[in-house]
């Protein structure tokens, strides 16, 4: 993993190199360099590892979506803070099928550093609310689950909310 000022060096000196071969008539070398000055300055934005443990997570290989995200040596100076946001978000949905209490954690992390999607942050909520009714805290699952239904627009989460209060009911 390139550290993220130096992405920014990269396409920083892609743009040069792209403007000094439009000065030097090749226009189609220059124009090549500075569009492809737009990956470095992509992956500042998306982290790479990020990337892939999210087309892990799609297949459900939690192993392989962990091993991506073992490359990210330092998450505190080597991302960005939406990143740190999708990293922590990460790692509590793959605890959340093992270790609630530490899920919880990261999930509380990932709230706080943000989430760039209001489905991503629908879906932390709602996994909060689980965590929190499973240890009996009636009112703050209540809330979560409140604001998990308001971040759902295309009502994907539906289902899952209305299973949860139906638990609330039990309880």
């Amino acid at each position: 993993m390139f550290h993220r000022i130096f992405k920014l060096i990269l396409a920083g000196l892609f743009i040069i190199a792209g403007i000094w071969q439009i000065s030097e008539d090749y226009v189609g070398n220059g124009i090549f360099l500075i569009i492809l000055a737009a990956i470095p300055i992509f992956l500042y934005y998306k982290n790479e590892f990020i990337l892939l443990a999210f087309l892990k997570l799609r297949k459900q290989d939690f192993q392989g979506a962990q091993k991506w995200l073992a490359y990210i040596k330092n998450p505190d100076t080597a991302l960005v803070r939406k990143q740190r946001g999708y990293y922590n978000y990460l790692h509590g949905i793959m605890l959340s099928q093992t270790n609630l209490i530490q899920a919880e954690k990261y999930f509380k992390k990932a709230i706080e550093f943000g989430l760039s999607m209001d489905m991503d942050l629908a879906v932390a909520k709602l996994n909060l609310a689980g965590v929190a009714l499973t240890r009996r805290r009636k009112l703050e699952a209540t809330n979560l689950l409140n604001e998990a239904k308001k971040l759902d627009k295309h009502n994907m989460l539906k289902e899952q909310i209305t299973m949860m209060k139906e638990q609330m009911k039990k309880m």
